[in-house]
């Protein structure tokens, strides 16, 4: 009969620790599932802006180089204008779209970003790209 008292009295006293355990993997539980919807949010979000950047450079090369290869007149660099604009359109499309978890994601972007700039000092113009809640647009 006094294991049978000893049992109730520790139950009692080992309570406190058991809520909080419990507590402990039902908050984590539910810290998990909201970190998770949280990063797709996230992902998302990022992931729409660089889209929108990656496909406005690649509107950009293509457009121009239509409009290269119509030019009548008689430009010095407009080889070495095209060439780039070739180029861009080059790291474009090896652009690592389908794995997000690419090392070198970032730094194949900053290589895009640096390209466009070159393109746009080729082509002597000043554009600025924005993503807007609204979308994305150059002005000049």
């Amino acid at each position: 009969m006094a294991a049978a008292e000893d049992d109730i009295f520790d139950s009692i006293v080992m309570a406190e620790e058991r809520f909080h355990g419990e507590g402990y993997e039902e908050g984590y539980s539910e810290g998990v599932h909201a970190g998770v919807n949280e990063g797709h949010q996230y992902g998302v979000l990022n992931g729409s802006k660089t889209g929108s950047e990656i496909g406005f450079y690649l509107g950009f090369a293509l457009t121009w180089k239509s409009l290269l290869n119509t030019c009548t007149n008689e430009d010095d660099k407009l080889g070495k204008k095209l060439k780039a604009l070739d180029i861009l359109e080059g790291m474009i499309s090896e652009f690592p779209w389908d794995d997000a978890t690419n090392d070198k994601l970032q730094e194949n972007l900053d290589k895009v970003r640096g390209k466009f700039k070159q393109v746009c000092s080729l082509l002597n113009i000043q554009p600025d790209f924005m993503v807007a809640k609204d979308g994305s647009g150059l002005s000049f």
